[in-house]
C-alpha cells in the first residue's frame, strides 16, 4: 500500500531501499525556505541498523503490512530459540537477537507475539509484564524514607532491577519487560 512521505507515523513499517524499516521517531519540519518535509529515524528490522530520512509530501513509499501470530516459547539451544504455532502445533527456530533486550524475562511456556514479512520472521514481542521472585536485596538504609528512594534487587532470572525499600528476598514483584523496571509487588 503506497502512502505519501507526510503520513509516514511513528510504528509504521515501511519498505525503503530495497529494505524493511520501521519508523522510530517522526519530526514534521516546515523551514521558512523551501517546502515541508517528515524527518523520519528508521530502524531496519532484520539487522537493526539505524538511518535518518527526509521524505516529502509528493513522495510515496511502500507501506509493509506484517503478519503477527503467537507463538508458545519451548526452549533455548544455544542462540536459536525453538518456538511453537498455538493452532498448527508447528515448531519454528530463530535467532536470540530478534527478541533483544528482553530476552533475560523470555521463560519457558510463555507465549509471545511474532511478526513475520513473507513468511520470515523479523520481530518477538514478549508481554508487556512478567512476574517474578526477587532473590537477592540490599537492606534499608535507616533513615531514607523519601519516597523516590529505591534499593537494588536481583531477580531470579539473574536481571539485577531497583525496587522500593519494603520488597524483601522471597517477594514475588510484577516487571516491565521493555525497560526492566519494576512496576508492583504481585497480587498472588
Amino acid at each position: 500500500m503506497k502512502i505519501d512521505g507526510n503520513e509516514i507515523r511513528p510504528g509504521n513499517v515501511i519498505e525503503h531501499n530495497g529494505r524493511i524499516w520501521r519508523a522510530v521517531k517522526v519530526q514534521h519540519v516546515k523551514p521558512g525556505k523551501g517546502g515541508a518535509y517528515a524527518q523520519v529515524e528508521l530502524k531496519d528490522l532484520r539487522d537493526g541498523t539505524k538511518l535518518n530520512e527526509r521524505f516529502r509530501s509528493a513522495e510515496s513509499v511502500e507501506r509493509v503490512r506484517l503478519d503477527q501470530k503467537d507463538y508458545q516459547f519451548l526452549f533455548a539451544d544455544g542462540d536459536h530459540l525453538t518456538f511453537m504455532d498455538q493452532e498448527t502445533y508447528e515448531q519454528i527456530s530463530i535467532n536470540a537477537e530478534l527478541v533483544g533486550d528482553p530476552l533475560p524475562f523470555l521463560s519457558e511456556g510463555m507465549v509471545v507475539a511474532i511478526e513475520s514479512y513473507e513468511d520470515d520472521p523479523i520481530s518477538v514481542t514478549l508481554p508487556e509484564t512478567v512476574v517474578h521472585e526477587i532473590v537477592e536485596a540490599d537492606a534499608v538504609v535507616k533513615g531514607q524514607t523519601a519516597s523516590s528512594s529505591y534499593k537494588p534487587a536481583v531477580l531470579d532470572n539473574g536481571v539485577r532491577i531497583m525496587v522500593p525499600p519494603h520488597i524483601g528476598v522471597g517477594t514475588r514483584v510484577v516487571v516491565n519487560t521493555i525497560d526492566a523496571a519494576y512496576v508492583e509487588r504481585a497480587k498472588d
